[in-house]
């Protein structure tokens, strides 16, 4: 039987790292995994005043189940960066670009429909649009521009290093930013927490924010812990 090898003393990044399905544990306990993965588990634990030991618990039930079997390990830390530019593409842009796209009349739906009397909806109407202009923009420029770039990186072609790193900073900010409107819009639902009028489309809309939160969260990890660091640390 394989030891369960993370510890308290783990930085929450590394365990992702080495088993990506933490991610639904640490989305659970509203632990960030992405952009504040650079910390020990006992600072995120202590940061956010959660049960050590339910955690674990769940830790290392998720381990048990999955150490047995194929992950996608290749895909998060061992492959080289063209495969990860092109994983990060075809599995997190893309479905970023259609979910975004569909569920735009449905925020705005909810928001029109139930913003009267519950006046945050207005607020995540709001947010939500922010957010989805901001995330098509970066996607955008990840694929015309900082991802060829990266790509020059990795096989020593780039013209100008100073400048593509340059680049890579800016987009970890704007990462930074886009996790800023997601928190925000989790606050102001009180964490997706539905009145006791929700219709099935206030449900639904709440749903799936919470899933492309997620999706996000681990777009993010991808780069901000995984990409990035191999040339700019």
């Amino acid at each position: 039987m394989i030891t369960f090898p993370f510890s308290t003393n783990t930085l929450v990044k590394d365990i992702v790292n080495e088993l990506p399905k933490t991610s639904d544990v640490f989305k659970k306990f509203r632990i960030d995994f992405c952009c504040g993965g650079n910390i020990p588990l006992s600072e995120a634990i202590a940061a956010n005043g959660l049960n050590e030991e339910a955690l674990m618990d769940e830790l290392k039930a998720l381990f048990e189940k999955y150490s047995s079997t194929e992950t996608d390990l290749d895909v998060w830390t061992k492959s080289d960066s063209n495969t990860i530019i092109d994983h990060v593409i075809n599995h997190y842009h893309r479905t970023s670009e259609e979910e975004l796209s569909l569920l735009s009349p449905y925020v705005t739906k909810v928001s029109r429909v139930h913003g009267d009397s519950h006046p945050e909806l207005l607020k995540v109407n709001e947010l939500f649009y922010e957010f989805k202009k901001e995330l098509m923009e970066h996607m955008a420029k990840e694929e015309a521009i900082v991802f060829p770039l990266i790509k020059k990186l990795a096989d020593g072609t780039v013209e100008n290093r100073e400048e593509a790193i340059n680049m890579i900073v800016e987009l970890e900010k704007e990462h930074d930013h886009a996790g800023e409107i997601l928190r925000q819009i989790r606050a102001i639902t009180s964490d997706y927490a539905l009145p006791v009028d929700a219709c099935g489309t206030y449900t639904l809309v709440y749903k799936r924010l919470e899933e492309l939160e997620g999706l996000t969260f681990m777009h993010v990890h991808l780069e901000n812990n995984i990409l990035f660091p191999r040339y700019i640390n």
